[in-house]
């Protein structure tokens, strides 16, 4: 196992060797190996069920892998429980949202910040600077809200722990244009303000294009192509990602 020491400072906020994955008798990852800058916002790219939500899962915590290793920050974190992998600062939000819809907007976020590694006892400010209409809604329903304000809602809550690193699998997933740019602005402001590192699970090219700095394809469950989001050709896209 690798020894974490808070004074060695790493550029990769995540690092993924060999990692292995089964479901059952499936195996369905392959010698995974990915690297995401720190302050960068790397996409995860892919056709559908390709290993892309999996390997998310994985990283969170919320599947065991098989085999290999991840590095967290010069920590080596592959045994650690997904609770443990949010107290030292990994936020995830799930793809479908996962949102408590029988409760109020503030008590979903009061989850969030139970999990703040700061341990802070209130909602921060900032959340709402973000996303504006969760405040004039606190006290209304998860359920009651559109689909992209639960998709924002998500996102303010994995937040509330304060992340250094968030997945986002498929955030921008059967929501309204407008909202969809919203979210691209906060992903934004997280990288180069926040110098927050984001994995980006997403299949919209442009969207990834826009925000993304870096790249890797999985094909099969197994990473195919990758390097900076300029790299991203149209005979990769042709070959990885068209349907």
């Amino acid at each position: 196992m690798i020894k974490y020491e808070k004074y060695i400072w790493v550029s990769d906020m995540l690092k993924i060797e060999k990692l292995n994955q089964y479901y059952k008798q499936s195996h369905t990852l392959w010698d995974i190996s990915l690297e995401c800058k720190k302050g960068k916002c790397t996409c995860l790219m892919g056709r559908n069920g390709v290993g892309k939500t999996t390997l998310g899962k994985v990283i969170m915590g919320l599947l065991e892998s098989e085999s290999g290793s991840i590095v967290f920050d010069g920590r080596n974190i592959t045994k650690l429980a997904a609770f443990t992998r949010a107290s030292i600062g990994i936020g995830y939000v799930p793809q479908g949202r996962e949102i408590f819809s029988s409760l109020s907007v503030k008590e979903n976020l009061d989850i969030g910040v139970l999990a703040n590694r700061h341990k802070i006892k209130k909602v921060p400010e900032k959340i709402y600077e973000l996303f504006p209409v969760l405040k004039d809604m606190r006290e209304r329903k998860g359920g009651d809200l559109s689909g992209g304000q639960q998709q924002q809602l998500a996102i303010a809550r994995a937040l509330c722990i304060d992340p250094l690193f968030l997945i986002l699998d498929e955030p921008s997933e059967g929501i309204q244009p407008n909202i969809v740019q919203q979210i691209g602005d906060v992903i934004d402001y997280l990288t180069k303000e926040e110098k927050m590192t984001v994995l980006l699970v997403e299949q919209k090219l442009p969207f990834a294009r826009k925000h993304g700095d870096d790249f890797y394809i999985l094909e099969r469950g197994s990473v195919v192509a990758g390097g900076e989001i300029k790299a991203l050709s149209d005979e990769i896209i042709k070959r990885y990602l068209s349907v």
